[in-house]
């Protein structure tokens, strides 16, 4: 992980989210991008005093080390960020979304929903309540994978997602897949399992578990529901046609009290 981008409205929601990246940088030694998409009329030189003060507060209480540089754009929010991650090519994007404790529906911000549709890198979804000391207990130190076990085009979220997981204390991880009960999968797909278990290990214990289920975001809840050592929820979100489909993923964002990385696997639109 080189470059992490990370946008800010300077929102509570934000702010953790920053804290987040921040984080993730000062582990990774990666480099922050700390981006605000501004509106018409908006004072550019007060934004830009807010960006670097955002900045300075996070070096102060996370550390100096942390390398990261202030962005601004105006325009479209999911454009104006599409350009710059052209720009940057940053490895993964962490922003912030609404949420609430307890799997509990509410409606996410319309910015994340565009942003988990059209943005072809990993993106880290922060809801308000998850906090990165979390990562560092290890009662909560399960990585679960949410899968459809089709074959992935690009694997190289795969490595992302291996790197968060080697930042939790003690990390597990656990291949979830999801299927109504009296079916089996095909050769295709146990071969896949497989691969996906074998990509993170020996560094990430990692094993399989299959939930049945008429319902694939019923199915992942109720998993959570019941296995209270969750850190963080990984999604691959897909166009069409297969099992967890973007609005799945963004459903997902929406309920859970967790980090949750979509890896998105196919075209923007």
């Amino acid at each position: 992980m080189k470059t992490v981008i990370a946008p800010i409205d300077f929102s509570e929601v934000s702010k953790n989210a920053l804290w987040f990246a921040g984080e993730i940088c000062k582990r990774t030694a990666a480099r922050l991008i700390v981006v605000n998409v501004m509106n018409d009329g908006d004072d550019r030189e007060a934004i830009h005093r807010e960006i670097k003060q955002a900045i300075s507060n996070l070096q102060n209480f996370i550390g100096s080390e942390v390398q990261a540089d202030a962005a601004m754009v105006s325009g479209n929010f999911v454009s104006s960020l599409t350009e710059l991650i052209g720009e940057y090519q940053p490895d993964l994007m962490v922003m912030g979304t609404k949420g609430a404790s307890g799997l509990k529906r509410i409606l996410i911000g319309s910015n994340t929903v565009q942003i988990l549709a059209n943005v072809q890198i990993p993106v880290l979804v922060i809801p308000e309540v998850a906090r990165f000391k979390n990562f560092l207990k290890v009662g909560r130190n399960r990585v679960v994978l949410a899968t459809d076990l089709h074959e992935l085009k690009d694997e190289s979220a795969l490595d992302i997602l291996k790197e968060l997981a080697l930042l939790i204390e003690e990390p597990k991880l656990r291949v979830i897949s999801v299927r109504p009960e009296n079916t089996d999968i095909d050769d295709s797909k146990r071969m896949e399992r497989s691969a996906l278990v074998s990509h993170f290990r020996p560094e990430v214990p990692t094993e399989w578990y299959t939930i049945f289920s008429k319902s694939v975001l019923g199915g992942i809840k109720y998993y959570l529901d019941k296995n209270r050592d969750t850190g963080l929820v990984a999604m691959i979100a897909r166009d069409t046609g297969q099992l967890i489909q973007k609005h799945f993923t963004r459903e997902m964002a929406s309920h859970t009290e967790y980090p949750l990385l979509v890896m998105n696997e196919g075209d923007p639109g």
